[in-house]
């Protein structure tokens, strides 16, 4: 029987596990949690989010919050973060968007995204060279990497729909870091093609043609949804691009900080072991690699496709 505030264990799933790898020449990859994934070819790096302050549940409800740029600063150390490209918000909500202007501004990177995510970048002050508003099918070129926009949609269930219309002041209600626009990040480079799909859910059709050889795919809240939308989802957004490795994000529980190991969301917010059933089904039958990622370790997400 599943408690509402008991959560899923990660043993089963151990076998899925990403495994700790260096790929010196080739295409390198951390993930920070949620859905935040630094990229880098040793030359440039992009980041998703950077979503690494992570407040609390109960301040999240009931408080404020702002970013912490000592965790920001103590990620960049960490990481060995010499220069960053770019940080790019998959959409505005704070555990996509609370922190990447912190890094903008600790490592002159552009932040990319809506004019939801300037409005939150320039409410700490990142200045308008920094900032960078892209639409749908928009490029944006770093070193190697080309990056590209596709209009996605916020996972069921939106708890701050809406826009960010004026400059974003923290400390504020979580409620004020509004959706703006989601987006699906196609990443392209020599080493291989990546997509970065932050929220669970798709625009028919709108993916169809554009191949990856990995997606980072977000299964945030999958496990509330029928199976019919699951299948579905996985149809519209690993099949249709033929990924080969589908690499799960955003199932951690982000109220939870990055000095201890990731766990699932409790059971009353989501069911991880309903998603990974479901998931690992469909794998199997389309003969697709299924990683769950650590934290912090480095890996090669395109290693052994060829």
């Amino acid at each position: 029987m599943k408690v509402p505030i008991g959560r899923p264990s990660l043993r089963p799933y151990l076998p899925y596990q990403q495994r700790t790898a260096a790929h010196p020449g080739g295409l390198s990859a951390h993930f920070l949690g949620t859905s935040s994934v630094l990229l880098s070819d040793g030359q440039t790096s992009v980041l998703s989010d950077g979503f690494v302050t992570r407040p609390g549940m109960l301040r999240v409800g009931m408080g404020k919050i702002a970013p912490n740029r000592a965790l920001v600063r103590a990620a960049i150390e960490r990481l060995r973060v010499d220069t960053l490209a770019a940080v790019v918000c998959a959409h505005s909500h704070y555990d996509h968007a609370l922190d990447a202007p912190v890094w903008a501004l600790e490592t002159g990177a552009e932040l990319v995204g809506s004019e939801s995510t300037a409005n939150i970048g320039r409410g700490l002050g990142v200045p308008e060279s920094s900032l960078r508003v892209v639409g749908d099918g928009d490029t944006a070129t770093y070193g190697s990497f080309t990056l590209t926009f596709l209009d996605s949609v916020h996972s069921p269930g939106d708890h701050y729909p809406g826009t960010v219309d004026q400059p974003l002041t923290p400390p504020a209600r979580a409620g004020a870091w509004k959706t703006g626009t989601a987006y699906s990040v196609l990443v392209t480079h020599p080493a291989g093609r990546v997509l970065l799909h932050a929220s669970a859910n798709y625009r028919p059709g709108a993916l169809r043609g554009h191949h990856a050889d990995v997606v980072y795919l977000g299964v945030g809240m999958l496990g509330k949804q029928p199976a019919e939308f699951l299948h579905t989802y996985w149809d519209e957004v690993v099949a249709a691009t033929g990924a080969k490795r589908v690499i799960l994000v955003h199932w951690d529980d982000f109220f939870r900080g990055l000095d201890r190991p990731l766990r699932p969301m409790p059971y009353l917010l989501d069911d991880l072991d309903t998603t990974m059933s479901r998931l690992l089904s469909l794998a199997r039958r389309d003969g697709v690699d299924v990683v769950l990622p650590v934290s912090w370790q480095p890996s090669a997400p395109l290693a052994g496709l060829a």
